[in-house]
């Protein structure tokens, strides 16, 4: 009887579940699979003669991506958004540390969020005010007597990877955060009373330990550093021109939009692998976590 109770009430849940769930289903289906699926036909037509497409199935757009300016242009994504990626990490992993062992966390997580209230173009000009010939950055090494002439810190791929760093570290601080603070740091204890060094310990168990936060990190700072648009357009030069770049100046000045579409795609695949990647990661660990558990409450029945 009692079974058969929890059946009903577990049904219940499921079909109240679904019918508060459709409004969100219905936002998902109309402002991203709809567009989603706009863009990949796009892809497939061939180009209007003043903008648009003609409803007739070509490929051009894909063979004009295999051309070779456009492949040192994918390589240069993939160059700076590698190591924008590397560099958020490298910061994010000992920031988000020293947030979980400290007892002020509410404040730094705040000091974190804080950048998510300011519009990103305002933070991208405080940068270029920084950066710039006559910014407060050269006028300090001037003033110090360390240059005699302006630096150029603007307009080139330095400055494209610095800013991306800073606009991202947000995003990547986070997920290591939760993954540290979930951390068991009594293993460290263990380890370090094994006879392992602190940066031995480090490496191997507590690296170890919070790869799903890492890799969340990664996905939230790649994917979109990958199709950045206004970063490199604000603050890079010609050698920092970025596959968002390619797409709004194939939409808004040669007028292809097929081969705009081509490109958005190539950033789709890749965003929907990712998310694919750390989906499946996240639920092998889980799975892990409840196996061991389950072994080891079977031990300690045993005994």
């Amino acid at each position: 009887m009692k079974d058969k109770t929890l059946a009903k009430d577990k049904d219940k849940l499921l079909t109240m579940g679904s019918f508060y769930g459709w409004p969100m289903g219905l936002w998902f289906m109309i402002f991203f699979v709809a567009p989603l699926i706009i863009i990949f036909v796009y892809s497939f037509l061939k180009k209007g003669t003043y903008g648009g497409v003609e409803w007739k199935l070509s490929f051009k757009a894909y063979k004009q991506m295999c051309k070779p300016e456009y492949g040192l242009i994918v390589l240069r994504t993939l160059k700076i958004t590698i190591l924008s990626t590397i560099f958020t990490i490298l910061v994010s992993i000992p920031s988000a540390y020293a947030m979980a062992r400290s007892k002020h966390q509410t404040l730094f997580l705040f000091l974190v969020i804080i950048p998510f209230w300011t519009n990103s173009l305002i933070r991208i000009f405080a940068w270029m005010s920084i950066l710039n010939n006559d910014g407060i950055l050269n006028q300090v090494l001037m003033s110090l007597h360390l240059t005699k002439e302006y630096v150029p810190f603007l307009y080139n791929t330095k400055a494209v990877i610095l800013v991306s760093v800073y606009m991202y570290i947000p995003y990547a601080i986070l997920p290591i955060f939760t993954a540290v603070d979930r951390f068991d740091f009594s293993l460290l204890e263990a380890a370090r009373d094994l006879g392992a060094t602190k940066p031995q310990s480090m490496f191997k168990v507590l690296i170890p330990g919070i790869k799903s936060g890492i890799i969340s990190a990664l996905i939230f700072t790649f994917i979109p550093i990958f199709g950045a648009y206004t970063v490199p357009l604000l603050v890079g030069g010609k050698d920092s021109y970025m596959l968002g770049n390619i797409i709004v100046d194939q939409v808004q000045k040669t007028r292809n939009w097929p081969l705009a579409a081509a490109f958005s795609m190539v950033i789709t695949i890749i965003s929907v692998a990712g998310i694919a990647w750390i989906t499946r990661s996240t639920s092998q660990e889980a799975k892990l976590k409840t196996k061991n558990t389950k072994e080891e409450n079977y031990v300690g029945g045993t005994n």
